[in-house]
């Protein structure tokens, strides 16, 4: 008895450990995080979440990498297209990648490491491919000024609804969200006019949700959420932001149920936290969010409660499996 005793007992243990780290995704399209393993992507400044191709997050490399956009399974990490882009001159500093109405990606190449001194910078707009792999695609290429003087910027997004572009710069003191042109002319220069204030940190990226209802605007090591209000957006809260070393990007996914956070430098991860409004959201009305210093790769949310659930029914299969024994014993 007790030998057999034993062998259960290391058969449930067993089977405990395997299902405490093994838990079954919630999804299997990478919106449980992954990891950028090209090696040709050291620096993911801008992420957005595949409108034609599930689980599948555009990104780019910061500065002046080249005319590339890459495709990455969310759920292997790996790149399934690269994308180079003519029709355009040489990028400067592309810093923010947004998809809009109809499958069009906007490409922000708004960085000034100057400090706001480029006298203009530029957007680029193509079609989402229909299919992924390694293709040459042209581009059409929009000068941006701004009405009131050159400035950094590390943000754009697209209205899903109207197709407006939006710009927030980057400033130490808050930044402020700039509105464009109600269509972009590409024969001529679109001047991006501020229409709101954004003061409680320095942004990096920033994203729209797929209703157009929440802005998330994030900065190295937070994030805060508003309702867009029709372009003046109302602050609603902190969002929780997992710890990635330099955060650049965020995109909501598809669905519009998670927040995707990316970090640069090389196999750098991309982690995911409940977007304001969904199942044990991260934000607060406090305007209190998760910890920014959580471990890399916690999301503090239903996979640390998976985790725990199994955890307590091992324990607790383990407890009355001794007892029954004990019983047995004592007979």
């Amino acid at each position: 008895m007790r030998r057999s005793f034993v062998r259960l007992l290391r058969a449930v243990l067993l089977a405990f450990l395997v299902c405490a780290v093994a838990v079954p995704s919630a999804s299997a399209d990478g919106d449980d995080g992954f990891t950028i393993k090209d090696p040709r992507i050291t620096e993911s400044s801008g992420l957005a979440a595949s409108h034609q191709h599930p689980g599948v997050y555009w990104t780019h490399n910061d500065s002046d990498d080249g005319a590339y956009l890459y495709a990455v399974d969310g759920s292997t990490g790996e790149t399934v297209a690269t994308l180079t882009l003519t029709g355009i001159g040489e990028p400067r500093d592309v810093e923010a990648i947004s998809i809009g109405p109809d499958d069009q990606i906007f490409v922000g190449d708004i960085g000034d490491n100057l400090g706001g001194t480029w006298d203009y910078v530029w957007i680029y707009q193509l079609p989402e491919p229909k299919e992924l792999k390694d293709q040459t695609v042209k581009a059409t290429q929009y000068v941006v000024t701004y009405s009131d003087g050159a400035r950094d910027a590390e943000s754009l997004v697209v209205h899903p609804k109207t197709g407006r572009v939006y710009i927030v710069d980057k400033n130490t003191e808050g930044g402020r969200l700039y509105e464009g042109p109600a269509e972009l002319s590409s024969s001529g220069t679109n001047v991006f006019k501020p229409v709101a204030g954004l003061p409680d940190l320095e942004a990096t990226d920033a994203a729209l949700s797929p209703d157009g209802d929440t802005l998330v605007v994030r900065s190295y090591f937070g994030s805060v959420a508003y309702e867009w209000n029709g372009g003046k957006p109302k602050k609603t809260g902190r969002v929780g932001v997992p710890f990635l070393g330099q955060g650049e990007s965020v995109t909501f996914t598809a669905d519009g149920e998670k927040l995707m956070y990316g970090a640069e430098g090389a196999d750098s991860r991309v982690e995911p936290e409940d977007a304001p409004g969904a199942a044990g959201e991260g934000s607060s009305p406090s305007g209190e969010g998760r910890a920014p210093g959580a471990a890399d790769g916690e999301d503090g949310g239903g996979r640390g409660l998976q985790v725990g659930a199994v955890a307590v029914a091992g324990l607790l299969l383990v407890v009355v499996l001794f007892r029954r024994a004990t019983r047995s014993r004592g007979a």
